[in-house]
């Protein structure tokens, strides 16, 4: 971006991050999907990152200071909680992990000193549900911004600044985008929150380039039309999966028998196609390779594109609440494919299952 004299370039205001002005702070195609973002999820302005883990970061970083005290959902992603743990942690800040079921009673952890309260829900790889408008009531009665994780919701399917948020953090990588071949996080809030935000992704000099912008916004066209497809599919998947002799039970807020099952209805316009399954005691090396035998199903990270994937759930922390499922976990991605054939590749894998 050139400008035609010095007055122009000098005058533009260094809070203006919606000018072209400097390469970092954004181009046209960024400013489109950030945009795009924000009014899909009903956020007053978004921010792009170049990853979901930035945008957690930089949000966290701007509210938790050296002296400060943070509450963290402890059902939170992973690379999350260990950023608290490895950095924040080390910089002063008392990060506190807190029941993700605790609801209103959030109050009684509060303190003179907390800072903001950090949720995820469903939790990430045991989906338990949150109850963030009691949670938010409570914060906000206090002061605190609220800022959640709403990667497995997605602007499409959790309005989360109905729900009393203030800081919205997705992963656009994975549903945003949806078609597995870019990198890029976002930062949605309202008004109040939006400077301060913004300023922190400044300052860190976080950017995403303009040909990544381009296809997460290629990809939010679609958003709509997919998430209802995998949604359906997600769910006759799971009904199977819940039913099958092998498993024990199938941690998907959308099912009828999920103990979040009623704040999921409340809260949510559906859900993703991204849940747990909790198999009967077996051992290590048949859970493995009834992994290793699937053919529809890939093994990776990276969630909500096309394809469905399955991995172990495994590394799960708990230091507030209490992880004790009965046998292996796996996580199940349902993508395009017809919930058929991802049945029948299920049902094969599962009949490798030897009891411990």
């Amino acid at each position: 971006m050139l400008f035609e004299d010095t007055a122009s370039y000098e005058g533009v205001d260094p809070d203006d991050y919606k000018v072209m002005r400097y390469g970092v702070h954004g181009t046209p195609t960024t400013f489109a999907f950030e945009q795009a973002v924000a009014e899909l999820e009903g956020g007053y302005a978004a921010v792009a990152l170049p990853s979901g883990l930035a945008a957690i970061t930089a949000a966290m970083c701007t509210y938790a200071k050296h002296g400060t005290h943070l509450l963290v959902t402890d059902s939170a992603y992973g690379p999350a909680r260990r950023f608290c743990d490895k950095r924040l942690i080390a910089n002063g800040v008392e990060v506190e992990y807190y029941d993700p079921l605790l609801g209103s009673d959030i109050e009684r952890l509060l303190r003179p000193n907390t800072c903001a309260v950090y949720c995820e829900a469903p939790g990430s790889m045991t989906f338990e549900m949150q109850d963030i408008p009691a949670i938010a009531e409570v914060a906000h009665a206090h002061g605190l911004p609220v800022l959640a994780d709403n990667t497995w919701g997605t602007p499409y399917f959790f309005r989360a600044f109905e729900r009393g948020v203030d800081v919205s953090i997705h992963a656009g990588t994975k549903y945003i985008a949806g078609h597995s071949d870019t990198m890029i996080g976002a930062i949605v809030t309202n008004e109040r929150h939006w400077l301060p935000v913004r300023r922190t992704v400044a300052d860190f000099g976080m950017c995403v380039s303009p040909d990544d912008c381009w296809l997460a916004l290629r990809g939010l066209r679609t958003i709509g039309v997919r998430m209802q497809h995998q949604m359906q599919s997600a769910a006759v998947v799971a009904r199977f999966l819940a039913a099958h002799p092998r498993v024990s039970r199938v941690l998907y807020p959308a099912l009828e028998t999920d103990p979040g099952h009623a704040l999921w209805k409340r809260d949510f316009d559906g859900a993703a196609s991204l849940f747990g399954v909790v198999l009967k005691p077996a051992t290590e090396a048949s859970v493995i390779a009834l992994i290793d035998s699937l053919a529809l199903f890939g093994i990776g990270s990276s969630w909500g594109g096309y394809e469905s994937l399955a991995i172990r759930g495994k590394m799960i922390t708990r230091s507030a609440s209490r992880w004790q499922p009965e046998g292996p976990l796996i996580r199940i991605h349902v993508g395009l494919e017809h919930p058929d054939d991802l049945i029948a590749d299920l049902e094969q894998g599962l009949a490798r299952l030897i009891a411990s």
